[in-house]
């Protein structure tokens, strides 16, 4: 059965207000979403595709500035927790919960070859009934050895889910598809210690799986080792998910466990995201595990921590977001751009008030997660109810400079599900989130140089635009342009590139910035 497509074409865009300086578009404000996913095609960064539950499904040809609402139907039940993947053909992968004979029994997936504008009749594995499957998460492998375009699945599994009855458990499993989806085998559990199945801190739940880049298989998730001893394990496979680690890693500690109460917020978690490095930069081979967890009362921190030696061993605790302790932050998901190994992290923010009113900020490193630079990108702040369910995750999808969060919103009792448009050209990296009172074009450095220089710049906010079209270009003596810098829309701010000019000759050159009436020349010399 294919999905039954609506006509209704959301072309919904916020205003803009002085708190972000990056365009605010609803997806959709009908259906009551919750817990969204989103997908950029790496095979063409204008294919996205979004969900939200139980069963919706909005796919934009634009890059994310015109949305279309569907249905997602098929043989099975399709039952929330959406997870949208793409393959290295780029087919869109919408992977959830099945509700069969009896609540949640099995885990399904829908495919779509058409970016997302009709569905297969989906599959389905683990039918175990009476136990029922959980918080699943997919993955494919993009290396290009003998696994590539595998796909796998991690999700948790409950002896009799809710229930607090000592004799039930939950434990992580996993699964793989080689053949694009078709079918999965090779089920497997991953995690040695069991939790209850109460779905609250004692619970082993949060598996998201990372694939390496020589194609090892990466799987972290929460769960207890003992009374209040609450720890992210780590297990990872290097034959495809055939074999795994005898004793799962303890990672880190996770303070407070991974349940826990937010003011205004239905349910609030801290489950873990586990990524991998897999770009050609300084940091391929890194393995991420992004969380959050409790600092003190009232105060929860977005954290993550590292691996480079394969999950080994791992780093001490990193606090994503920039702010003075005393406020919270939630629901965290974190995105590598696989093209520069740069790393954005979504997540809700309360730094700016007393009381219960939300944004929504991304954090931005370019450095392996060393340090992160924070920004708001919510147009408006929202005020949550407590009795209305947003879910338990954001999510947020980059590829080559496109980046593109989403999130729930509550205004007035009704929920909407919005993202941003986020572009940042490959190789400028943002220097601070200051907002520069005008344009400004620095003098490179070093000067004379060879064969690298650094520029700086800066890009002021006008009322009403959210990025802004910039371009800076480098011309010869002669007036012939030598290279492009950068030549993309950007948010105001301040801004640095490195360029390298190694297959120059030497001689004095010019490089132009150009935005809209602004247009500032230098001048440098390379000496080589």
């Amino acid at each position: 059965m294919k999905t039954t497509v609506f006509t209704l074409l959301f072309i919904l865009t916020t205003s803009i207000y002085s708190q972000s300086s990056y365009t605010n578009i609803t997806i959709s404000a009908t259906g009551g979403p919750n817990e969204p996913s989103i997908c950029v095609n790496p095979k063409n960064t204008n294919q996205i595709v979004a969900g939200a539950n139980t069963d919706k499904v909005y796919r934009s040809s634009d890059g994310g500035q015109t949305w279309v609402s569907s249905i997602l139907t098929g043989t099975y039940t399709v039952w929330g927790d959406p997870c949208i993947i793409t393959d290295t053909v780029g087919n869109f992968y919408y992977f959830h919960l099945v509700n069969g004979a009896s609540f949640i029994d099995r885990m399904g997936v829908n495919k779509s070859t058409n970016a997302g504008a009709t569905w297969n009749a989906g599959t389905y594995w683990q039918f175990n009934s009476p136990k029922q499957q959980d918080k699943e998460w997919a993955i494919t492998d993009f290396t290009h050895g003998p696994r590539g375009n595998w796909i796998y699945v991690a999700w948790t599994e409950f002896d009799n889910y809710g229930t607090s009855n000592p004799n039930d458990s939950s434990r992580i499993l996993f699964a793989r598809s080689t053949d694009m989806g078709a079918t999965f085998t090779g089920i497997k559990r991953l995690s040695r210690y069991g939790g209850n199945c109460v779905d609250e801190d004692y619970t082993t739940e949060g598996s998201v799986p990372a694939v390496g880049p020589n194609g090892e298989v990466y799987v972290a998730w929460s769960g207890p080792l003992g009374i209040n001893n609450f720890k992210l394990f780590f297990d990872k496979s290097t034959d495809g998910g055939n074999t795994w680690l005898e004793n799962d890693i303890v990672a880190g500690t996770q303070r407070g466990g991974w349940d826990y109460v937010v003011a205004g917020i239905y349910r609030s978690n801290g489950l873990p995201i586990t990524l991998c490095d897999i770009s050609n930069s300084p940091y391929r081979g890194t393995i991420y595990i992004n969380y959050t967890d409790s600092a003190g009362p009232a105060d929860h921190d977005v954290m993550v921590i590292k691996s480079t030696d394969g999950g080994n061993t791992w780093s001490a605790p990193i606090r994503i977001n920039d702010d003075p302790a005393g406020k919270e932050q939630f629901f965290t998901w974190m995105s590598i751009d696989q093209v520069t190994g740069y790393l954005y992290c979504v997540f809700y923010d309360r730094r700016n008030y007393t009381n219960t009113q939300t944004d929504v900020y991304i954090a931005r490193s370019t450095n392996g997660g060393t340090t992160w630079v924070n920004e708001r990108i919510s147009a408006a702040p929202f005020t949550p109810q407590s009795n209305i369910f947003f879910g338990d995750y954001t999510n947020i999808s980059s590829h080559n400079g496109v980046v593109r969060p989403i999130w729930i919103r509550l205004v007035s009792g009704t929920l909407s599900v919005l993202t941003a448009i986020m572009n940042f050209p490959v190789g400028v990296e943002p220097v601070s989130t200051e907002i520069p009172a005008s344009f400004s074009l620095k003098q490179n450095y070093p000067n004379p140089f060879n064969p690298n220089t650094t520029f700086e710049f800066d890009i002021p906010s006008f009322a009403g635009n959210g990025q802004q079209d910039v371009s800076i270009k480098i011309y010869d003596i002669l007036g012939n342009e030598t290279a492009v810098i950068v030549n993309g829309k950007l948010s105001a701010g301040s801004y640095k590139y490195e360029w390298d000019a190694s297959t120059q000759p030497s001689g004095v050159y010019f490089y132009k910035m150009q935005s809209g009436s602004y247009s500032e020349t230098k001048k440098m010399i390379l000496a080589k």
